[in-house]
This record gives structure tokens, sequence and C-alpha cells, in this order.
């Protein structure tokens, strides 16, 4: 509704505008009200428009000066009105706000948590994961959303990774190389390597760190470590693996970055072994295929196997896995 415009008292009309002297008639004898207000004297003046300031230019950058321009009062009006619908629409409507407004505004905010959307987003898939095998010898892992059988990377842009090569085994980054390799094979996905950093590997890793790695999703970390930074290696346990996830409005779950943590003390031993830099190998591509989505099974002949007792490859299962898992969906919006 609007109200305030132009808005006349009309209650003191005579009843008929026949009686009025000198009162204009259109050409069919009736007599518009228009025609009566200006016989009595009662048209008003339209009170001025009051357009927006005049921009000064220099003011802020890429400003200039603009004149105001004049317009009816009933089109500012209506532009109030409609533009306080469409703010009253979206607060009662939460997810018209969540679903297209807040995804677009959000990386753009002081202090956001996430990064601006698309980064090196493809139209199509960067690779193709080979064909499923039909093996059913692996178990991916839970999904957050019960609608959303499983979690994968968006296979249109790479996944890159960092490695910080503290303690490592001399000779061990050639081994990641090869594991990563050999993942990359099995899932169809692409991976770039971003060189070495100094991030301590952590249990609440932000999946977005701007100062450290630009405005993009953090990489891949990929830590040799000890069992006094990180508990989880402490035991028998070689090596650790998973991602983070997140979810855009109208889009699956995706993981944007994760993390491989691996045992210095304990591998510097293995690799003593006579198949030690083997083992090693497999030990960081079992981790980095939890990176991906996989999960353990209880089938001793898989990689993924809880306890490696000397499996050197992946097996029909673990490679079922990983090429289900390089078939998500691409999401160029996050």
């Amino acid at each position: 509704m609007i109200s305030g415009f132009g808005k006349r008292d009309s209650s003191r009309l005579p009843a008929n505008g026949h009686d009025i002297p000198g009162v204009r008639r259109s050409p069919s004898g009736r007599i518009p009200q228009w025609a009566i207000d200006e016989a009595l004297g009662k048209l008003e003046n339209p009170e001025p428009w009051r357009a927006a300031p005049t921009q000064i230019a220099g003011k802020r950058p890429g400003f200039r000066t603009t004149k105001a321009r004049r317009t009816r009062k009933w089109r500012s009006g209506v532009a109030t009105v409609l533009g306080l619908g469409l703010v009253v629409g979206l607060y009662f409507t939460p997810p018209l706000f969540d679903r297209y407004i807040l995804p677009q505004a959000l990386p753009h905010l002081p202090g956001s948590d996430v990064p601006p959307p698309g980064f090196e987003a493809g139209t199509s898939p960067l690779g193709v994961p080979p064909a499923n095998n039909g093996s059913t010898a692996y178990v991916l892992q839970e999904s957050p959303d019960a609608d959303q059988p499983f979690v994968a990377y968006d296979p249109c842009r790479p996944i890159h990774y960092v490695v910080r090569p503290d303690l490592a085994p001399p000779g061990t980054d050639q081994l990641i190389q090869e594991a990563v390799s050999a993942v990359s094979a099995a899932s169809g996905l692409q991976f770039v390597y971003d060189g070495i950093t100094a991030e301590a590997p952590a249990e609440d890793r932000e999946a977005y760190q701007p100062d450290l790695y630009g405005k993009k999703w953090s990489p891949v970390l990929i830590s040799w470590s000890t069992p006094e930074e990180v508990p989880d290696l402490a035991g028998r346990i070689a090596g650790t693996g998973g991602s983070a996830s997140i979810k855009v409005p109208g889009e699956p779950y995706v993981y944007v970055t994760g993390q491989v943590q691996l045992d210095a003390p304990g591998l510097t031993e293995t690799m003593a072994f006579p198949n030690g830099h083997a083992l090693v190998r497999a030990i960081i591509m079992h981790e980095l295929a939890h990176v991906l989505g996989l999960d353990h099974v209880n089938d001793p002949t898989q990689l993924m196997y809880e306890e490696n007792s000397g499996k050197l490859d992946f097996g029909d299962g673990d490679r079922a896995g990983l090429a289900l898992l390089g078939t998500g969906k691409c999401v160029p919006r996050l």
C-alpha cells in the first residue's frame, strides 16, 4: 500500500460539479475530478522530489560525480515498497536467503571462513576414473547427509597438496609422489604439488587459511610427525588420514581439504626392512585413500584393511571404491 503521496482532502467538495461556475467539461459532458479541483482552486503544487545527494568525485575510488534525476514521486514510492517487500520476503523465507543471498555474500565479508567460490573450477572433470571392476570389497566413509551416498572431491578442479618435511626419512619425497600418482590413477582425480610448508598438523585444522595459502581452500597437508605431536600416532599406528567437507545450499557435501599424518620415527624403522620403501609407499597410499573417502574393510586382501601385513598395492575392492569416489559432482559454487 502506498500512502502520503499527493493525497487530497475531497470531503468539502460540492456534491455536484454542475453547480460550480467556469468548470471545464470533457467532450462527453462529464466533469472529471481534476476539473472540479481546478475550478475551486484546490489543485496542489506537488512537493519537489528530494533527489539523492550528488556524489563528489574523489571521495571514494571508482565513483563519479552524478546529477540528481527528477522522477515522479509515485515511482520512488513503488521502489521503496518493492524493496521493503523483497527484504521482508527474504526475512520470512530463510531458505531463499540461505540458498541465493548468503552463499554469494559470505565469502566477501571481512573475516570470512570460506574463500570466494569457483577457484580453478572447470566445466567438466579433469580426469576419467577407470571403469568399475565390479568388486564390492570396499567401504565408503559415512556421509553427513543420509540422502547422499558418499562424499567426494570436486573432480572439475585439482586437489592441491603440500608436505611438511620435518623428520621425514630420506627418500620419502619420492615415495609421496609415487603414492599420489597411484591414487590419482585409481580415482581419475588430479593432484597438484604446491611444495613444502611449515604448517603443523592439527586436529582442528582450518580449511581456509588465506594468510598462508591465499584465497582458496587450504591444500591437503601431508606431514611427518611424532606421537607426541599427534597422539593418534601412538602405539602401532603408522599414519592417519581424512578430509573436511562443506555443503553449499542446494549442492551435495564436497571434500575441500584434508590431512595425512605419518609417524616419522616408526616409518624410519620400517624403511630398514627388505621391502621397507614399498611398504612405506603403501602406507601413504592407504592414508591418501582415506583422504579421498575410503574407510577400512574387513578383507585382508585389500590395502584398506586396517592392519597391513605386507600388502603393497591396491586390491580390486580398493580400486573399485576409488573409481567411484572419482565420480563426484562438480560444484563451481564452492
